[in-house]
């Protein structure tokens, strides 16, 4: 993203160097006498409670504590002009004043904030064309434009509403949609529209590093255009702290940098709040009653909210689930046939999402019949070496897919080859880890007939022969250039830094180009809609799920009448020989 510019040249309104996350939030006082807590650096905050706990006056509370970083947005009151006029330095009313008073050229009849932003907006662009031409009329030079507030409105509006534009004429906005229709003006705007509007154009003056405060960020939009919108506007200001007041579950837990503040109750007479501070993936059980009240599917992840790879990326390749860090695959395992177990009660579906690292194809469908999703990748770092994520972010970033995925492709090879011997014995050990717990976990008459399993489970597990095969499968992957089956089976963490696929991207490190993909992702487009594709592609989402294996009855032994059942009084049926029988060989073993 470019940086913005004032009317001044070289004046920014705010700049991409500066930190994203929050700093030095003044919380309200707890009840009791408690310390007050100290928050996690995240870049939004949500207020969060049941009706009447004090979440507006909690809100109310953290304005004043935060005094001049404070900026407050309601799209209730936006639209109309019968209000009280906000008096906070900083504040859209306050700005509309200040600009009165320095142009004197300005429209003054503006009463509602949505009309002073409009104005705000027009006479930025004015002063900062009019600079523009005294430049070139001093220096003779053609000088370079920067985007403007009203270029950064116009952008972001297009990205909420695809099809649509805003059409600058007569000194005034327009709107455009594409059924092709007349264009309209923003009093003819659906009120959705007309919020959006709001929102895009009211963050473009916030201060520097401001602290945002939205009360109730999904009033009056589609739910279509909810996450779109906030994912844009948080885009454009990485400078600035967003704190929601909402009782939203779904958007709440779409918020990727998030940290819940859930307020019990409040005491006016102390004017104190109980309140918790809720840590990305620490929703205790009082909580997840709350995200019962979700329409959307439950989608349980490894890893936690706050520094998972899963967490970032795993939102926006299934947003049409309410996606829940767990921590371990254990946890998300039984979370996922617990939380099915129950569908009684809450009519949700539910899966979980854990890592290939080194299952089997045995184990994988297992899992996925458990409703458990396991990509055909080792680990979820792989998921952004797949050819489909690849040529998209390469022609996002104007480089040659061809080039730069054959080149990833050698070097994931090569390390792969490095790393030949070391990866098949760990598939080995997985496998015979997993075996062992099965048979080790059989009943035994006495000691001596445990003795002589375990004695014999070398030859049963035959390490060696694994060993060889999986050698022999590896060696087949590398000659053929394989690229899938090696990143299915390459468990390997420095993998993504070392290929070298950031700095062929133009990115100085990893990090960096997985923020780049997760970025690309929260925008759309067709970019977006071929990562997106790939990945879930990875994860066999759209394939049927596989059916329990069906046993079938052992064949009947010759001879036997097995139409109706052996007289137990005839002492040489087969059943009194199998039981004289057993009684024999229980003696040879004792």
């Amino acid at each position: 993203m470019l940086n913005c510019w004032s009317v001044r040249e070289n004046d920014y309104i705010w700049s991409r160097k500066t930190h994203t996350y929050m700093t030095s939030l003044t919380l309200p006082p707890l009840t009791g006498g408690r310390p007050v807590p100290e928050l996690p650096d995240a870049r939004q905050l949500s207020i969060i409670g049941g009706s009447g706990a004090g979440k507006t006056k909690f809100m109310e509370e953290l304005t004043r504590l935060n005094g001049q970083r404070a900026y407050c947005l309601s799209a209730i009151s936006a639209p109309f002009p019968e209000r009280v006029e906000s008096t906070r330095q900083g504040s859209i009313d306050m700005l509309f004043r200040e600009a009165v008073e320095k142009q004197p050229y300005m429209r003054t009849d503006a009463v509602s904030e949505l009309d002073k932003l409009a104005y705000m907006l027009f006479t930025d662009e004015f002063e900062y064309l009019l600079s523009m031409k005294q430049v070139r009329m001093s220096t003779g030079a053609v000088p370079k434009l920067k985007p403007t507030r009203l270029d950064y409105l116009v952008t972001l509006w297009e990205r909420v509403f695809p099809g649509n534009r805003i059409v600058r004429t007569a000194g005034s906005m327009m709107f455009s949609t594409s059924s092709g229709d007349d264009l309209i003006s923003a009093e003819s705007l659906s009120q959705s529209e007309q919020t959006v509007l709001y929102y895009a154009a009211a963050v473009l003056y916030a201060m520097p590093e401001a602290v945002i405060f939205i009360d109730s960020p999904s009033l009056f939009l589609h739910p279509t255009v909810l996450n779109n919108l906030w994912n844009s506007i948080e885009e454009l200001r990485p400078d600035c702290t967003f704190v929601y007041n909402s009782v939203d579950v779904e958007f709440i837990n779409s918020r990727t940098h998030n940290v819940c503040v859930w307020v019990k109750s409040y005491d006016a007479e102390i004017h104190a709040w109980d309140y918790e501070i809720i840590r990305p993936g620490d929703f205790n059980e009082e909580i997840f009653v709350d995200l019962i009240g979700t329409r959307k599917p439950v989608l349980f992840i490894e890893g936690d909210a706050r520094h998972s790879i899963d967490a970032r990326l795993y939102p926006l390749v299934f947003p049409d689930c309410t996606v829940k860090p767990l921590g371990s695959c254990d946890k998300v395992i039984e979370s996922t046939r617990t939380f099915n177990d129950l569908r009684n009660m809450h009519h949700l579906a539910s899966r979980g999402v854990v890592d290939r690292d080194r299952r089997t194809d045995p184990e994988v469908e297992y899992l996925r019949r458990k409703s458990v999703m396991v990509p055909d990748v080792a680990e979820v770092e792989n998921l952004f070496l797949l050819e489909g994520v690849i040529r998209p972010m390469a022609r996002r970033r104007k480089r040659n897919p061809d080039r730069v995925f054959a080149h990833v492709q050698k070097a994931v090879e090569d390390e792969f080859r490095r790393h030949f011997d070391e990866q098949a014995l760990q598939h080995v050990r997985h496998r015979v880890k997993r075996e062992v717990e099965c048979k080790i976990d059989a009943r035994f008459s006495c000691i001596t007939a445990m003795e002589t399993h375990l004695r014999s489970l070398v030859t049963m597990l035959r390490p060696r022969e694994q060993y060889n095969e999986l050698r022999d499968q590896f060696k087949g992957f590398l000659e053929n250039h394989y690229y899938p089956g090696i990143l299915k089976v390459f468990n390997h963490k420095p993998m993504l830094g070392d290929c070298g696929v950031a700095r062929m991207l133009g990115y100085k490190n990893k990090d960096e180009y997985i923020a780049g993909v997760i970025a690309t992702l929260k925008e759309g487009g067709p970019d977006a809609d071929c990562i997106r594709e790939a990945v879930r592609r990875c994860f066999r989402v759209d394939e049927p799920l596989p059916e329990r294996p069906v046993r079938h009855a052992p064949p009947p032994r010759k001879g036997g009448n097995h139409a109706k059942p052996v007289s137990l009084k005839n002492r040489r049926s087969p059943g009194h020989k199998v039981k004289k029988n057993n009684k024999k060989r229980r003696r040879d073993v004792n």
